[in-house]
């Protein structure tokens, strides 16, 4: 598919930067395959030294990659992973970096989202990452606030703060793609946040429904919903409090993406909005590991930076 195809060389070529000397591994599952063969048809055209890898989906997003995924990409200069699952929280995925690898992960990506999340000027998502790094580059304590019922503080305890600007042209780079946010894994955090945007496994929420999550010393006590209450239980059963860990702040930058539309790798980036993650932290900064790493996306926040407010980056057509 055209569409497909000049998703993809925006991904290998411009994103990647992928050069004739290197190797590139594409890392896809069995439901995402159009979108790992389009990647590869221009990783391929560009080196002699490109793979494929399809597996089954995985069961949980964080769940690791089956073994020969992981040495594939462990192996490679460059890897991206179009898959079901997500890898990016993954002991695969930050082996890989550690190896030196560039990777960019597209966790849950779909037609549609692969198309549109990459019709994106990386260069100003890259411009406002900075722009808000440089607001609470400094700031001990972040608190975010919204209309429907956020209020909730971070402890940021000298931890840094990252930006996943799609711009992955250094060795053990990482990112997204689609890109564009800013984000930090807490030290801890109090309060409660209110997810009225996106979130799994429900996608993008309907008016008036909203999840509530309440949050003590860095720990999730209370879920409102019960799906997503049973995914942290079950997880809980392997790997006890860590399940319930506060594992991630982000703020969004990607000024293209107008419109929520009921995915999380897409509308997480969405500037002018939030989001909060329970579970593995251990691939940006933190120290727990878990097999769940669930992001909800809060519209219209408030964020301040030692009780300053900062200014987000706001959509397009605002």
């Amino acid at each position: 598919m055209p569409a497909l195809r000049a998703a993809a060389e925006t991904a290998v070529r411009q994103c990647l930067n992928l050069e004739a000397e290197e190797s590139c591994a594409v890392v896809t599952d069995d439901e995402r395959e159009p979108i790992g063969e389009a990647l590869y048809e221009v990783a391929a055209e560009i080196t002699d030294d490109a793979v494929i890898v399809r597996y089954p989906p995985g069961e949980t997003h964080g769940s690791e990659p089956p073994e020969p995924v992981a040495a594939a990409m462990a192996g490679a200069d460059v890897v991206l992973a179009p898959t079901t699952k997500s890898l990016s929280h993954t002991r695969a995925r930050t082996e890989a970096n550690e190896a030196g690898a560039r990777v960019a992960t597209l966790p849950g990506i779909t037609e549609d989202v692969f198309t549109t999340g990459l019709d994106a000027d990386y260069e100003s998502i890259a411009a406002h990452c900075e722009a808000v790094r440089e607001q609470v580059a400094d700031a001990d304590e972040i608190r975010v606030t919204t209309d429907a019922g956020t209020d909730i503080t971070f402890g940021v305890g000298g931890r840094e703060w990252f930006s996943d600007t799609g711009i992955v042209h250094e060795p053990g780079q990482m990112s997204n793609l689609p890109a564009g946010e800013v984000f930090i894994s807490p030290t801890t955090a109090n309060g409660r946040f209110v997810v009225d945007g996106t979130m799994r496994p429900h996608g993008l929420l309907e008016d008036g429904h909203r999840l509530t999550f309440d949050v003590e010393d860095g720990l999730v006590t209370h879920i409102s919903d019960d799906e997503i209450r049973a995914t942290v239980e079950d997880a809980a059963d392997e790997v006890g409090d860590a399940a319930y860990n506060l594992a991630e702040l982000g703020i969004g930058t990607n000024v293209a993406v107008t419109e929520l539309v009921g995915s999380v790798l897409l509308d997480e980036k969405a500037g002018g909005t939030v989001h909060i993650a329970i579970g593995d932290n251990a691939g940006i900064g933190g120290e727990t590991e878990a097999p769940i790493h669930l992001d909800g996306i809060l519209r219209e926040p408030t964020v301040f930076a030692e009780g300053e407010p900062i200014d987000l980056p706001q959509p397009d057509d605002s």
